[in-house]
């Protein structure tokens, strides 16, 4: 069954609206854990506005399912990871100021500037993926610089996903399958929910893991956090 990896930063913004430490990030992860969630998921982006650096040291002590941490490979994020080494680095492309992550890595021209980064995270020992779009050649670009695995960047599906499944579908289906052929993990994230995500899992039933945040905390709103796990992990069952 694919992995439930919870992303936890809408949790982080919500405390810093008003600082303090309610709600405590920490106890959320714990919470989480227990509820179900197969992996923790955290963004500490530089200008801290949702996870802080304190928050990544605070999290790496109790975190007890797989601990995954998003960014761009900058020197600071690198010096992170070092100390940290978390199960699985997720690189990103997008520069600090942009508000979400919003495009995936071109592996073939930025092939340079990649592979001695994904060497070096892997010599902590830590598993690499990253963002991609869902697009064969960028697929066997990324088997060139040795990653472990890629993230299918899924907002682009979770779009054309409630007017045509099959046509959203169609391009993901490809590239995943590629990824499989050439021995590359796969995982998921951006704008999955409780809608379109048992969609995605069936039809690459070899996705390794999905990365969910913003659905998954706007439901639990509505539902509690130990339900909405429960029905996401629900989805993922095919």
């Amino acid at each position: 069954m694919t992995r439930l990896s919870v992303n936890i930063n809408k949790v982080a913004t919500i405390r810093n609206a008003r600082g303090g430490n309610n709600p405590n990030v920490v106890q959320v992860a714990m919470d989480a854990e227990r509820f179900g969630a197969q992996g923790i998921t955290i963004h500490p982006r530089p200008d801290e506005r949702h996870i802080t650096t304190k928050d990544v040291y605070d999290l790496k002590k109790v975190v007890s399912t797989e601990f995954n941490i998003e960014g761009f490979p900058d020197e600071r994020f690198m010096e992170i990871l070092n100390d940290v080494r978390p199960d699985q680095a997720t690189l990103v492309p997008d520069p600090p100021n942009v508000l979400t992550s919003n495009a995936g890595w071109d592996t073939i021209k930025r092939a340079e500037e990649l592979k001695p980064l994904i060497d070096q995270i892997k010599q902590m020992g830590i598993r690499v993926s990253i963002f991609v779009e869902p697009e064969v050649d960028i697929i066997e670009g990324a088997k060139a610089l040795g990653t472990d695995r890629v993230e299918l960047y899924t907002e682009m599906y979770a779009t054309a996903y409630k007017e045509s499944p099959e046509k959203a579908i169609k391009n993901y289906a490809e590239a995943a399958q590629k990824a499989h052929e050439l021995g590359i993990g796969i995982n998921a994230g951006h704008d999955l929910d409780l809608e379109n995500l048992n969609y995605l899992v069936k039809t690459i039933p070899y996705i390794d893991e999905v990365s969910i945040g913003h659905a998954l905390i706007c439901d639990a709103l509505y539902y509690g956090l130990e339900n909405t796990i429960q029905l996401y992990l629900r989805e993922l069952k095919i």
